[in-house]
């Protein structure tokens, strides 16, 4: 499924793109390429691009779990500062009860 969703988000972009130089410079670059906009490729083109679409909308409701991904993958995410290292607290007060 990983692969249709690139050919989507490709399609998505790709019609995205064709959007911008539509609404600043005038000019569809999809109907310059394959004959026109009435033309059966350029059709053709404008309905995959929809249909990339459609199979994008689910990514809008996808949980974002970048955070976790690296941890379920047994990486050691350690965040410290490049100035000294971070010390765990419940260190501070293992040492105090000895």
């Amino acid at each position: 499924m990983d692969t249709i969703r690139r050919i989507a988000l490709t399609l998505v972009i790709i019609g995205a793109l064709n959007w911008g130089l539509i609404g600043l410079f005038q000019f569809d670059l999809v109907a310059a390429l394959f004959g026109g906009q009435e033309a059966g490729f350029s059709r053709v083109i404008y309905t995959l691009v929809g249909i990339g679409a459609l199979f994008c909308i689910p990514l809008l409701f996808a949980p974002v779990e970048e955070e976790n991904k690296g941890a379920q993958r047994g990486q050691n995410l350690a965040y410290s500062t490049e100035f000294a290292e971070e010390n765990d607290p419940s260190e501070f007060n293992n040492d105090k009860e000895n």
